[in-house]
């Protein structure tokens, strides 16, 4: 019987569907890939399934399209990944490369996370609800990163850029998401200082 093919490619991940960003950059050499950073979005805010997170951030949105775009036009940004409503992800960067999610950002004395975190945005509202399909692949994406690049932490960004960050907020289940990672709470907020 053949081995089982790699979950992983240079990077990317072989299950998820691959939207390749131009928003990205090396990661400092030699450093490690140990935190995790979950996010919240929804463009316009409040609606899902579109196409709009896409084309934010393959920096192809019409700014035009919805009145709100242009709060945030001309915006380059991106993520690792983005988990729809539905449970499907989607890659943007390689999580050998440094994506554009955290900005300004300490976790652990460590300043600049995007250049030592996987970013992976969650389709919903800030302080809103998630869907159980989001969790159960939240938690498969995180144990697969973890089988290459083992994570000292998961959290929020509003655990690393507190006050100016509130994603993915209130209505996010910490708890639920380490019991399907099967993960000790050490690696969870909470638990730790992220500062």
């Amino acid at each position: 019987m053949p081995a089982p093919e790699p979950i992983w490619d240079a990077g990317w991940h072989r299950r998820a569907t691959r939207h390749p960003s131009p928003n990205f950059g090396p990661r400092p050499q030699g450093g490690p890939i140990d935190l995790a950073v979950v996010h919240s979005i929804s463009l316009p805010p409040g609606v899902f399934g579109g196409p709009e997170i896409i084309q934010l951030f393959t920096n192809q949105l019409d700014w035009s399209a919805h009145p709100y775009f242009e709060q945030i036009r001309g915006l380059e940004v991106s993520a690792h990944f983005l988990i729809r409503r539905n449970g499907e992800v989607i890659q943007f960067v390689s999580v050998s490369d440094r994506a554009w999610h955290a900005g300004r950002s300490c976790w652990r004395g460590r300043d600049n996370c995007n250049d030592f975190s996987v970013g992976i945005e969650l389709e919903g509202l800030e302080g809103g609800q998630f869907e159980p399909s989001q969790y159960t692949a939240l938690a498969a994406l995180l144990r697969d990163i973890h089988d290459q690049w083992p994570l000292a932490g998961v959290v929020g960004h509003e655990h690393i850029a507190p006050g100016r960050k509130a994603d993915p907020g209130s209505g996010f289940d910490w708890s639920l998401l380490q019991t399907l990672a099967g993960w000790p709470a050490q690696r969870f907020p909470g638990h730790f200082s992220t500062s």
